[in-house]
């Protein structure tokens, strides 16, 4: 049979690649996205007609919106990803974090306790309430990989807010019994991924000639897990996963980002020449640090590769090829970003601001 699944959040970067993973397994979903800043339905061209994707313009803050979608449709699943995502913009604007990632969460989960305390022993027992969060929540480690049972010690608003979205599915599932999951997946790349972050900013930057800004002197280390790997995690911890536990999603693919930046040039020096002849590399520029930057993130994937069957695909190289291929190849999807949403400035420097007034 099909099921349908409510996803929150599927215009944006994970959601719109995780709807068309499930489309394209043969599931309904219903699609509800704010359309925030980035939110984009040109990220969803390829399923916008599609049979089994039904898009709702609406926050998951509007609660009647919320109940009316469960009633209406009768998912068999919720998948919550509408977040606010970026470090740097929680530094400069906290409480839409706030409000959105912990409040959002809290009518979510409510909405769907009200619905799943309706259905009968069939679909109660098939129902999922799934929290996609971060490997962010657990801060920064120095030395080994963090595991599902590790303490979260959250050092940004960001990181902070999806820790408080997690700790109140997980008290929703001891206090009331919902069956929730949380998967915490580690530094997601590839197609659709708004301008703000690291790889497309640096791709657009290169090619229009800017200078590429690195955090303090690229020492950083991330654990890269291509999109489609990180979607398909997902389904596998709806499908497999046990109700009150969490799982990691691991990319296995881990590096300081100035490294990630000088392979980023050495492929554009290949597939796209600076038609000055010289490298991108030049290009490259040592800025003052991000406030509160983690040093490093790692994640220990073994109980989803167990319990789930669940392992990365893509390697790194082959995905930063992919990447870089398709901001290239989508220059029209950038250009409407830079002129209209993100002029691709640096964020997160609003107390700096503030101390100069």
């Amino acid at each position: 049979m099909t099921r349908t699944i409510l996803v929150t959040g599927g215009a944006g970067f994970i959601g719109c690649s995780l709807v068309r993973h499930l489309v394209g397994c043969g599931d309904r979903v219903v699609n509800l996205d704010a359309l925030t800043y980035a939110g984009n339905r040109d990220n969803l061209v390829d399923v916008a007609y599609h049979p089994d994707h039904v898009f709702v313009h609406g926050s998951i803050n509007d609660a009647k919106l919320v109940a009316r979608l469960l009633e209406e449709h009768r998912p068999s699943a919720i998948i919550n990803v509408a977040a606010e995502t970026h470090v740097d913009r929680s530094i400069d604007g906290p409480a839409a974090f706030v409000g959105t990632n912990i409040v959002g969460a809290f009518q979510l989960l409510e909405a769907a306790r009200a619905y799943w305390e309706t259905l009968d022993g069939t679909e109660s027992n098939r129902f999922r309430f799934v929290q996609v969060s971060t490997d962010e929540v657990y801060g920064s480690i120095d030395k080994g990989v963090f595991r599902e049972h590790d303490p979260y010690r959250p050092n940004s608003p960001y990181a902070a807010s999806k820790a408080g979205a997690d700790h109140l599915a997980r008290a929703y599932f001891q206090t009331f019994g919902l069956p929730v999951l949380i998967t915490n997946g580690s530094n997601t790349y590839g197609p659709y991924q708004f301008t703000e972050k690291l790889l497309p900013l640096m791709i657009l930057n290169a090619v229009d000639g800017k200078p590429l800004p690195v955090y303090g002197d690229g020492g950083n280390v991330r654990d890269w897990l291509y999109v489609a790997d990180h979607s398909s995690g997902i389904v596998a911890a709806l499908d497999h996963g046990k109700p009150g536990e969490s799982y990691n999603l691991g990319g296995g693919n881990e590096f300081p980002n100035i490294d990630v930046v000088r392979r980023l040039c050495a492929l554009l020096d290949e597939i796209r020449p600076h038609p000055e002849a010289r490298s991108y590399n030049e290009q490259i520029t040592f800025v003052a640090d991000r406030p509160g930057h983690d040093f490093r993130y790692a994640l220990d994937s073994a109980k989803a590769e167990t319990q789930l069957t669940w392992r990365p695909a893509m390697d790194f190289e082959d995905g930063l090829r992919d990447t870089v291929g398709w901001y290239l190849d989508n220059q029209e999807w950038c250009r409407k970003i830079t002129e209209s949403r993100y002029d691709r400035k640096r964020l997160g420097l609003e107390n700096e601001r503030k101390a100069e007034r």
